[in-house]
């Protein structure tokens, strides 16, 4: 078995492992079981930074939709500044209430109504529901990817693991010396694996965890907006 000069005091890193050498001197699964692994960790670190930039955006323009709904007296100029606030998932609830709202409104062929009136309050809150679960749909792109490299890194790392020692008494029996130098490369290298799905696992349970707690705070704003959208409209036309 080729040594990997991971003995303490070798390579570039005196009195450490260097992690260069052995995916330099590791065998075909181990390159493979570390490649992995790597692609794992800059996978679910993009995400992590993607979707924490992107929630942090939200809830700026959140606030800030907020403010002006409350504040607005015609519901046809805040929709047509929408795209100003496309970042904000009550856009998407707005926008569907105001539609149906505006649907409902609308007189009957043939009638002269005097006065605009919602028909049916109900049919707006089913709309709005339907909206929270589409801008909740989302908000959670991605996180299953995370929750996925969670789970699974630690059983590549393992795979990569049980390998490495596989390998390392494969070179016992080759040799037929159980010594230290002997062994020590093997157990290096599969140590090395479950370092590397440890390293990729951790970052992506902690970003899932800390997202999915963002998403509850979500969740219910989503349906307190709700709650105020459909008062104003009781308050306004009914």
């Amino acid at each position: 078995m080729p040594h990997l000069g991971l003995m303490a005091g070798t390579g570039t890193n005196p009195g450490g492992v260097n992690l260069w050498e052995v995916v330099l001197h590791a065998g075909n699964v181990a390159r493979v079981v570390l490649f992995l692994l790597v692609i794992f960790s800059i996978t679910s670190w993009v995400i992590i930074v993607q979707k924490g930039l992107l929630l942090a955006r939200s809830r700026g323009v959140t606030d800030r939709f907020r403010g002006v709904f409350r504040k607005a007296t015609d519901w046809r100029e805040l929709k047509a500044r929408g795209a100003e606030f496309e970042l904000s998932p009550l856009v998407g609830l707005f926008t569907a209430g105001y539609g149906e709202v505006t649907y409902q409104l609308r007189p009957a062929p043939g009638t002269n109504s005097q006065k605009a009136q919602i028909k049916s309050m109900e049919a707006v809150e089913r709309c709005l529901q339907r909206a929270s679960v589409v801008e909740m749909g989302r908000m959670e792109d991605y996180l299953g990817i995370l929750a996925t490299i969670a789970a699974v890194s630690p059983f590549v790392g393992l795979f990569g693991t049980v390998w490495g020692i596989i390998d390392a008494f494969h070179g016992i029996g080759a040799s037929g010396s159980a010594s230290l130098a002997t062994v020590a490369p093997g157990i290096s290298e599969a140590l090395v694996a479950t370092a590397m799905g440890l390293v990729a696992a951790i970052p992506a349970l902690m970003a899932y965890n800390f997202f999915q707690g963002q998403l509850k705070h979500w969740q219910t704003e989503l349906d307190d907006f709700s709650l105020e959208f459909i008062s104003l409209s009781e308050r306004n036309f009914t």
